[in-house]
């Protein structure tokens, strides 16, 4: 194996190095099957045992209140812009839903979610290219809506909202692809919250939802069969032959987790890991921070240099350093360092004094 790589890429992201062994290990012999973990029946009593377990280990670590069901969705978080619209959108007449855009991805949702119905932004930071979280105002709630839509962590932008808003009898929808199980979260407040796996979960391809029961009620008959919560819940994600490697890689990822010490422990490191690397921002005038700091993600640190001939130089050093995937996305530039569970603090420190070596020798 090469030198130590530190893999700062949005997704898909970093997995724990222990998960990777793991998985390298059952490739070829899972459970003394004989068989690898690609190659095993879903059907088959050891893939029920896994899932099983899956979701006992998810509902353990965020505390999941017992009126809640997981699914192990098709398709990544993008299928769940449309399939949210799809089974919720009709619980009130008006057909309506309340989005914040507050960034890329809160975009490409409300555009899948306006096929479905009447779709309202309420609220948008796009007039400061989204640097900060949008302004919730409970005034701006209407009660013809069927729920309201949020993007916890904004990946592209590096923000997130630090506090759920309240949003009473309306349920709640978030997508937490860039932050689930980064910090601690009060479920109860949520009426779906989804997430992609390709970053704190899994490998990419599939999107954990969480849903409280009740609003398994509101998906109309005619919903195609592999976007249909009702069927996910009933078959227990197997009305078709699922993702079982995806599923089982988020099972591994889970034990990890429960063994570093849980959601609780995991926010304490991940805080560390964000206020270092923005100590070294807020300590210059060299580079220059994407997200307003009253809004900053601990996931996705946006930053960028004085030019672009500084930018390619400091891009080009850092992957020698084998710091790898820092270039930020195509709206932002610039750089992102994306510092999700399982980047380890001393790959954060390592690109810190980086980064203060570097303004050193070149600012």
């Amino acid at each position: 194996m090469k030198e130590k790589v530190y893999n700062f890429g949005a997704g898909p992201a970093k997995l724990p190095f222990q998960v990777i062994q793991q998985i390298q290990e059952d490739f070829l012999d899972f459970k003394n099957m004989g068989s690898s973990i690609i190659e095993i029946s879903h059907r088959s009593k050891e893939f029920d045992q896994l899932l099983c377990e899956t979701d006992e280990f998810f509902r353990e670590l965020v505390s999941l209140p017992a009126n809640y069901k997981i699914l192990y969705c098709h398709g990544g978080a993008q299928m769940q812009f449309s399939a949210v619209p799809m089974n919720i959108i009709g619980r009130k007449p008006a057909r309506k839903a309340l989005y914040y855009e507050s960034g890329n991805f809160a975009g490409v949702a409300i555009k899948e979610a306006q096929k479905f119905g009447n779709i309202i932004t309420v609220g948008s930071s796009s007039e400061t290219n989204f640097d900060r979280i949008p302004e919730f105002n409970k005034a701006d709630l209407d009660e013809d809506a069927s729920y309201v839509h949020i993007t916890s962590n904004n990946t592209v932008f590096g923000t997130r909202w630090h506090e759920f808003p309240d949003t009473g009898d309306l349920p709640l929808v978030v997508d937490a692809t860039s932050e689930i199980l980064s910090r601690v979260m009060d479920y109860s407040k949520f009426g779906i919250i989804f997430a992609g796996a390709q970053k704190n979960l899994g490998p990419s391809g599939m999107a954990m939802v969480i849903i409280r029961e009740d609003l398994l009620e509101h998906t109309p008959d005619n919903t195609p069969k592999l976007l249909d919560y009702r069927i996910y819940d009933k078959k227990h994600s197997l009305a078709n032959t699922n993702s079982t490697f995806a599923i089982y890689v988020i099972n591994l990822v889970l034990k990890w987790l429960k063994s570093a010490g849980g959601v609780e422990a995991i926010e304490k490191v991940n805080d560390q890991k964000a206020a270092r690397l923005y100590q070294v921002l807020d300590g210059t005038q060299f580079y220059t921070g994407h997200a307003h700091s009253d809004y900053r993600s601990t996931m996705n640190v946006t930053f960028n240099l004085p030019d672009q001939e500084l930018l390619a130089k400091f891009l080009e050093e850092a992957a020698a350093e084998n710091m790898t995937a820092l270039k930020g996305y195509r709206l932002v530039g610039g750089v992102r360092a994306s510092i999700y569970n399982a980047m380890p603090l001393e790959g954060v420190e390592k690109l810190a004094s980086f980064m203060e070596e570097f303004e050193r020798i070149n600012g």
